[in-house]
C-alpha cells in the first residue's frame, strides 16, 4: 500500500517514530484536554489543581511540539517529494498544529494575553486547544488516506510498493478463483 508521508513517518522505526510523534503529543493533548474540561466546569474555588495541572500541560506541550515541529522541518521536510494532495494535507496540518500549540504555552507564561481577564484567557485557550484538535485531526484523516486516492501517481520511489501491492490483489485473486 502506498502511504503519505505522514503514515511512513509513524510507521519507520517502531515504536518510537510512533511514540515520540503520535503517542506522547496525543496524551497530552487529550489530557489537557480533560483538564480544559474540568477548568471550566468547576470553575471557582474547586477548579484550582485543574487549572495548575492544565497550566503546566499547555507549557509542556507547546514547548514539545516546537520542538518536534522544529526536527521535523529541519530534518524530514526539507527531503520529501510529496505524493500529492493528500500528503501535503496530512503534513501540513500536523505541522501547523505548532502554531496554537506554541500560541497555548505562551498564553500560559503570560507572554500574550496580558490584558485579559480570567474569563477571556479562558476562552482564547479554549478556542486555541479546538484550533489544534481540528487540525490534528485534518492531519490524522488525511495521513491515512492513500495519495493515489486524491489523485497522486507514483512515477518514482512508489512503483516497488505499487508493484508488491498489485501482487498481492494477483493472488487475492488467484486463491478466490481456487476456492
Amino acid at each position: 500500500m502506498i502511504m503519505t508521508h505522514y503514515m511512513e513517518l509513524l510507521s519507520l522505526n517502531q515504536p518510537w517514530n510512533l511514540i515520540i510523534y503520535m503517542v506522547i503529543p496525543v496524551v497530552l493533548a487529550e489530557t489537557l484536554v480533560a483538564t480544559e474540561f474540568f477548568t471550566v466546569f468547576l470553575r471557582g474555588s474547586n477548579a484550582g489543581g485543574w487549572r495548575i495541572w492544565n497550566k503546566w500541560l499547555g507549557i509542556v506541550l507547546g514547548f514539545y511540539f516546537l520542538a518536534v515541529f522544529l526536527n521535523l522541518i529541519t530534518t524530514v521536510v526539507p527531503h520529501i517529494q510529496w505524493r500529492g494532495t493528500a500528503d501535503i494535507l496530512a503534513v501540513g496540518a500536523y505541522l501547523s498544529g505548532v502554531i496554537p500549540l506554541v500560541g497555548i504555552a505562551l498564553l500560559e507564561l503570560g507572554l500574550i494575553g496580558k490584558r485579559k481577564t480570567d474569563n477571556q484567557k479562558m476562552k482564547l485557550h479554549f478556542i486555541i486547544l479546538i484550533v489544534f484538535l481540528v487540525v490534528n485531526h485534518v492531519a490524522m484523516v488525511f495521513g491515512m488516506v492513500d495519495p493515489t486516492l486524491m489523485g497522486w501517481n507514483s512515477n518514482g520511489g512508489g512503483e516497488h510498493m505499487q508493484h508488491m501491492e498489485n501482487m498481492g490483489n494477483m493472488q487475492n485473486m488467484e486463491h478466490m478463483e481456487h476456492q
